[in-house]
């Protein structure tokens, strides 16, 4: 098991992503958990929470290099899900977002090439594909910081960097499900668009997926879950068939349709059954291919969430995707 006898910090350890990772990494023999993050209230009430030994506190910033470097010493496994995510406010302080989950990314990778931490795991975003967005554009950034920086490990570093990009998760704080439950009150519902899908996926199958992926990876890697889809609108007829639905309008920065794996990543993806792997295009760190006995992506399966291969139609396959939250 790759958690035994590891120690393992999470960036943004406070966070939905993080609370849930931490519970399912204490089910197993890691040796302990440092959860990284700059709100010392959100820290205060999770440690409150937890109440594991095994489990050590940083406030700190990605933004601080020293820190991380410090928080960094003496771990095995880093899992970077701290970023600033929220579109409307990003747009208005595109500097910041560019300081976080820009060159907070690069701080964590040189983090832990620094103090030679055997891998890293760097959680991304469906937006980061074809970003139309500030948000997006800083998680592709991200993206290819990780994906290119295997180079630098050189011969005596260990430390390998891979990406887990996903999409909307169910079972998360602000999630759709919980927008809807408060919203059923009024008796209607807000809709942008009709014709709007969406990825889906609970946030207990997230991290079962990124811990998969923590196994598997030798770095380079982009691992996408194998995820489904639904319009919006038949979402919302299944939670709330009692209400109306009221169109507004798409927002700034929202798409239609959203997208896992481009046309251009579809010739190297391979399909490991619950998660696709989207190997690099360029990998001079590396010349023989791990993930090379698995099939690979179907040709005709374009990864989109208006894809009939992902999109989800029938209300009990609906219900069936959901009821877990």
């Amino acid at each position: 098991m790759t958690f035994t006898g590891k120690r393992v910090l999470i960036t943004g350890g406070t966070g939905t992503f993080g609370r849930a990772f931490i519970r399912r990494i204490l089910e197993t023999d890691v040796k302990s958990v440092v959860v990284y993050s700059r709100d010392e209230f959100k820290q205060y009430e999770m440690k409150r929470e937890v109440n594991d030994p095994r489990v050590d506190f940083f406030i700190g910033d990605v933004r601080d290099l020293p820190r991380l470097e410090r928080a960094f010493n003496a771990v095995d496994i880093v899992v970077h899900a701290a970023a600033l995510k929220q579109v409307p406010a990003i747009e208005y302080n595109p500097l910041e977002a560019v300081k976080t989950n820009v060159q907070g990314t690069q701080n964590v990778i040189d983090a832990a090439l620094n103090r030679n931490v055997e891998k890293v795991m760097v959680i991304s975003s469906d937006k980061a594909v074809q970003p139309i967005n500030l948000y997006g554009a800083t998680k592709l950034t991200a993206e290819r910081l990780a994906v290119a920086s295997n180079s630098y490990r050189g011969v005596h570093g260990r430390t390998r960097l891979s990406v887990m990009r996903y999409g909307n998760v169910l079972g998360s704080r602000g999630s759709i499900v919980e927008l809807i439950e408060k919203q059923k009150a009024s008796g209607v519902i807000p809709l942008t668009d009709e014709r709007m899908t969406r990825f889906w996926i609970h946030i207990d199958d997230v991290i079962g997926r990124v811990l998969k992926a923590i196994e598997l990876m030798e770095g380079g890697e982009v691992f996408v879950p194998n995820m489904k889809s639904t319009r919006v609108a038949d979402l919302i007829t299944l939670l709330a068939p009692e209400c109306k639905t009221e169109l507004i309008g798409m927002r700034p920065g929202e798409k239609i349709h959203e997208t896992l794996i481009t046309e251009y990543e579809h010739g190297r993806t391979k399909d490991l059954g619950d998660l696709f792997v989207v190997l690099p295009e360029f990998r001079s760190w590396a010349t023989e291919e791990p993930f090379a006995t698995y099939p690979d992506l179907d040709a005709e399966v374009t990864y989109s969430s208006d894809n009939p291969f992902c999109l989800l139609t029938d209300p009990a396959a609906m219900s069936a995707l959901i009821k877990r939250t």
